[in-house]
C-alpha cells in the first residue's frame, strides 16, 4: 500500500518505485532453490545455503537503495522515497515471517500446500 501511494498521490504521480516489484519478487527465490538442494542434516553451514543468503540480502539491499537512487537523481520526490522504504520494510518483514513460521521442517510446513 505505501508502495502504491508514494506513485499514486497527485503530489508525486511518478511510477518509477514500481521498478522494486522485481526485486519482491526475486527476493524468496534464493533461499527457496537452495532448500530444495541442500539436506539440512548436516549440523555444520554449507556454501549452498550461505551463497542464497548472500544473494537474498544483496536484492533486500538493492531494492532499499534504488528508491534513493531515484531521489537523489530527481526521477522522484523524496517523500515517495518514504513512502516506498516504508514499504519496503513491511514487504520483507512479511516475506520473513513467512520463511519463520513455514520455513521448519516440521509437519507445519508451507510445502504441503
Amino acid at each position: 500500500m505505501f508502495l502504491m501511494l508514494g506513485c499514486a498521490l497527485p503530489i508525486y504521480n511518478q511510477y518509477w518505485p514500481l521498478f522494486v516489484l522485481f526485486f519482491y519478487i526475486l527476493s524468496p527465490i534464493p533461499y527457496c532453490i537452495a532448500r530444495r538442494l541442500v539436506d539440512d542434516t548436516d549440523a555444520m553451514s554449507n556454501a549452498c545455503k550461505e551463497l542464497a543468503i548472500f544473494l537474498t540480502t544483496g536484492i533486500v539491499v538493492s531494492a532499499f537503495g534504488l528508491p534513493i537512487v531515484f531521489a537523489r537523481a530527481h526521477l522522484i520526490a523524496w517523500g515517495a522515497c518514504a513512502l516506498v522504504l516504508t514499504g519496503n520494510t513491511v514487504i520483507f518483514a512479511t516475506i520473513l515471517g513467512f520463511f519463520l513460521v513455514f520455513g521448519s521442517n516440521d509437519d507445519f510446513s508451507w510445502q504441503q500446500w
